[in-house]
């Protein structure tokens, strides 16, 4: 049984963009100039990030932020995700994603890989979200503690 958690990532330009915004891949498979296939160990952390538009405009714009599982966990079904996974972050509409993608780089003008951030950071940014601002929440010292926690229940 195959215990990676997988991700088609699709390239038609202006039409279907389909990548991953941070996340450490255990495997890639390239399927064809457009297509490849990025794969991700159970527990790792990361972005998905889909948009289309068809000739009146955008259709879906979206950014998930997923925790990969083991087999056998239970998990949320996301397209183009195989199983599925433990949803972080789930949010719609370009506005919205731009802001997270902003949140991402705040994250690592800090210095720290946003796969690397506390899973619950994650959980509550869509409360953080505003018309007019970004979020600063995650800090040094708030990762710090993640890290401590992490090693204290290993």
């Amino acid at each position: 049984m195959d215990s990676l958690t997988h991700v088609e990532l699709l390239w038609l330009e202006k039409r279907i963009e389909n990548w991953i915004r941070f996340g450490h891949a255990a495997q890639e498979q390239i399927l064809d100039r457009k297509r490849r296939v990025l794969s991700f160990a159970p527990g790792s952390i990361f972005a998905f990030v889909r948009w289309s538009a068809n000739d009146f405009g955008t259709v879906v714009s979206r950014i998930d932020i997923v925790r990969a599982v083991a087999p056998g966990q239970r998990c949320t079904t996301v397209p183009f995700v195989r199983p599925g996974g433990d949803i972080l972050l789930r949010l719609s509409g370009w506005s919205k994603v731009e802001q997270v993608l902003q949140i991402v780089d705040a994250v690592e003008a800090l210095g720290v890989d946003p796969a690397d951030a506390a899973p619950d950071y994650w959980h509550h940014v869509h409360n953080r979200l505003s018309v007019n601002e970004v979020p600063r929440g995650y800090t040094r010292s708030r990762h710090q503690a993640w890290l401590q926690r992490r090693r204290t229940s290993s």
